[in-house]
């Protein structure tokens, strides 16, 4: 082999190390958290608290989903109950806090390993030729070339971190965090009905608030008709006629927005549900208002800081986190570590001897003191910050209880203050209709009247609409959002 040759191979070889060597860096960036080697088994302290599952989402992603069948000609008739179970098997929220949880079962796993043995086997065929002289050894009368000669070796090699305090408090934290992931996805089917119910009940509004229009386009009309009359017979002036076109109108550009209101909304809850956006479909249900019974509000704290899936998540990221916190003292601690071989080497399969060695190693920390320090100040950063969010979010549960009673107290109110003020103004409007039919008054007051009507419709709406979100606000508030039924019927 010449000089030309020998560069080539000696940059080859080289530049493959390099390449190994880039390519293990690599790897050991992108494997955070405890990887098992042939050599030794560790567990690193993970940086950053793993967030339970949905813990991570926008509210956005709840108002998608996976779609789920095909469109057919028929028109569906849907109940509440069958879009809250729809929206339970196709929302995007509810999914990606499985895939969540899949993702903190397979960390959960990778800490376990590092409390297990790593066992592998291996079978090796050799065959080696040595030149003595090229490695400095030159022995009169020894021949400086040994071989050709191979062998065959089947060997199973053990690592095993017998004892870790480090590694141990690792897995622990990782089950804390799984559960956490576990308890998250059950509060995110709480958030899915919520939204559900809510994307039902604004159509159930859209509905009500059409129906409420066409009564009033209806009634707008036959003023229209009766001016013209009116202004035909010589009796009324053309302002009438003007003034009751005008107001007839303006209702129908209110009933044309309040259609195309209905099917966008139709299309929301078909997105959230997992619906075909083509599928015709009819709301099959109503929820008429029903009183609610305020509870005590202590009493309905309680019941929700005992009930809420997010806190007791919270909780088990808070264990979690004091494990992550126990470790880095650990760290400080000994490590055992047994490495063991035992194979089978010969010329061959037929003449071999089984081989094999046990050693045993005790690792004493001496001097890591930086390294140390910094891990235990960014676990316990980690650590007071989850505590702090725990807090709030145990402020934040009350404030939620605390503002859906408000709201349904409101509510309540409004829809009682709303029905009374709608009979008012179908009063006023008969008033005015007599008394323009009677030659009395122009029709400036039946158009007032009309336009009155409107508001009083439009409000008992909302305020209905309003009152029933409030109390489904409330079952999520007390984390328990599958009675929405006892909520939406008063209690």
């Amino acid at each position: 082999m010449n000089g030309r040759a020998l560069s080539n191979l000696f940059s080859t070889v080289l530049a493959a190390a390099v390449l190994a060597t880039s390519a293990s860096s690599a790897m050991a960036q992108l494997n955070t958290g405890g990887q098992a080697s042939s050599g030794s088994t560790s567990t690193n302290i993970q940086i950053g608290t793993p967030q339970p599952a949905g813990a991570a989402q926008s509210q956005s992603s709840y108002q998608g989903s996976i779609t789920q069948g095909k469109a057919t000609a028929a028109t569906l008739s849907l109940t509440l109950d069958d879009a809250v179970q729809r929206g339970l098997q196709a929302n995007l929220g509810l999914l990606l806090s499985g895939v969540q949880t899949a993702n903190a079962r397979g960390q959960r796993l990778q800490q376990l390993q590092a409390l297990l043995p790593d066992i592998d086997g291996s079978i090796k065929e050799a065959f080696v030729q040595s030149d003595l002289a090229a490695q400095g050894l030159r022995i009169p009368g020894f021949p400086t070339i040994i071989g050709p000669f191979g062998y065959t070796d089947a060997r199973a090699t053990l690592n095993w971190t017998v004892v870790s305090l480090k590694n141990y408090r690792a897995y622990t934290a990782s089950k804390h965090n799984f559960t956490a992931s576990q308890l998250s996805a059950q509060d995110s089917r709480q958030l899915v009905i919520l939204t559900v119910g809510n994307a039902y009940l604004k159509i159930l509004a859209d509905q009500a608030q059409t129906e409420a229009i066409e009564a009033e386009v209806k009634t707008s009309q036959a003023s229209l008709d009766q001016a013209t009359n009116f202004h035909t017979a010589g009796t009324a002036p053309a302002l009438d006629q003007l003034r009751a076109q005008v107001d007839t109108q303006s209702l129908q550009q209110q009933l044309i927005s309040a259609r195309n209101q209905i099917e966008k909304d139709k299309l929301a809850l078909a997105r959230t549900i997992g619906l075909p956006l083509e599928q015709k479909f009819e709301l099959a249900d109503k929820v008429p208002y029903a009183a609610f019974d305020q509870p005590d509000v202590q009493q309905a704290i309680k019941q929700a800081l005992a009930n809420r899936k997010d806190r007791a998540a919270s909780a088990e990221l808070t264990a979690g986190a004091v494990d992550q916190r126990k470790a880095a003292t650990d760290d400080r601690l000994p490590t055992v570590k047994a490495e063991a071989d035992y194979g089978d080497i010969g010329v061959n399969v037929r003449h071999s001897h089984g081989t094999g060695d046990a050693t045993g190693t005790i690792t004493i920390p001496i001097f890591k003191e930086a390294q140390y320090r910094g891990e235990a100040q960014i676990v316990q950063s980690q650590l007071d910050q989850q505590l702090d969010q725990q807090s709030d979010l145990d402020a934040q549960i009350e404030a939620d209880v605390r503002d859906a009673l408000l709201d349904i107290a409101s509510s309540q109110q409004q829809v009682e203050v709303a029905h009374s003020n709608v009979e008012l103004s179908n009063e006023v409007l008969s008033e005015a209709q007599q008394r323009y039919a009677a030659g009395v008054s122009d029709n400036l007051a039946v158009s007032d009247a009309q336009q009155s009507v409107a508001q009083a419709n439009g409000q008992y709406v909302n305020s209905l609409y309003q009152h029933n979100v409030a109390k489904l606000n409330l079952a999520r508030a007390m984390g328990v959002a599958q009675n929405y039924k006892e909520y939406l019927g008063g209690k």
